[in-house]
């Protein structure tokens, strides 16, 4: 069943949910803001049964063997999402005898954005970007590829979204939907304002300008760095106005902290 839901909020959006009886969704620790008192909790390590409720990987078979496997498959599962820095657990939200309401929000002022999976293609994600999804969605990790991804700011690591249904996502600032294939079939963005992008999209990472007096100026004095992120293809792309380390960077300054200077680029705050 379609998962009801409304996104609401102006500055810092939240996601009201309105589940039939037996509906289950599930979301990042942490991210939860609040429920009817029909929706049961309950906190589980490791990600989401595949969708229609059949037993993912580790979750087949009963006995020792079904018990090993069910616990090598959650250790992987914990153990990715380690790797990638987000919460260990996934809390789930079912609704009983009646509709509940639940809600979500994310962790920085800015908005959210349901997407809804078909099956025929995955989401990407950048690091963080989850919030909720119904049951028949499969949250993973994927590796953007190693050289590339760690030289772009948001790490290698992304969040992918497969399955049916809906899945919600956050981000800083305002949002705005691109397809590169509308633009020469290729754009150039910096790394930290991508939220998501559909499967057959190619993110890349490149250096800006050669190793040059201009190179080297666009880097030191130009606040971005050495690297700019490439996305190519025919599909949607998500990017957020705000980016977590410009933020963090206004929020130093006010507070005095900040370490970046007149400067910006190879001497921010985040590279000491």
């Amino acid at each position: 069943m379609t998962l009801q839901q409304q996104i609401v909020g102006n500055a810092m959006q939240m996601a009201v949910c309105t589940l039939q009886p037996g509906q289950t969704v599930y979301c990042e620790a942490g991210k939860f803001l609040f429920k009817t008192s029909n929706v049961t909790m309950e906190t589980r390590l490791g990600g989401a049964p595949r969708a229609g409720g059949a037993a993912g990987p580790g979750q087949q078979g009963s006995g020792m063997g079904g018990f090993l496997r069910q616990a090598m498959g959650t250790a992987m599962q914990v153990g990715q999402r380690a790797l990638a820095g987000e919460s260990l657990a996934f809390q789930y939200f079912t609704a009983s005898g009646g509709e509940g309401t639940v809600g979500f929000a994310g962790v920085l002022p800015g908005e959210m954005r349901a997407l809804e999976l078909s099956g025929s293609r995955a989401w990407f994600a950048e690091k963080d970007a989850f919030v909720a999804a119904e049951d028949t969605v499969q949250f993973g990790i994927a590796f953007a590829g190693g050289r590339q991804g760690m030289s772009g700011g948001e790490g290698f690591i992304l969040e992918k979204f497969t399955g049916h249904g809906t899945v919600i996502i956050a981000g800083a600032g305002n949002f705005i939907d691109l397809n590169p294939a509308e633009f020469g079939g290729r754009i150039e963005v910096d790394t930290g304002c991508i939220v998501a992008f559909e499967e057959g999209i190619q993110y890349g990472v490149q250096r800006i300008g050669g190793l040059n007096r201009q190179g080297i100026m666009n880097a030191v004095f130009g606040g971005e760095g050495l690297s700019l992120a490439t996305l190519e293809g025919n599909g949607r792309v998500i990017l957020q106005s705000m980016t977590i380390e410009g933020l963090s960077n206004a929020l130093k300054k006010h507070q005095g902290g900040d370490k970046q200077g007149p400067t910006g680029g190879l001497f921010s705050s985040n590279m000491g």
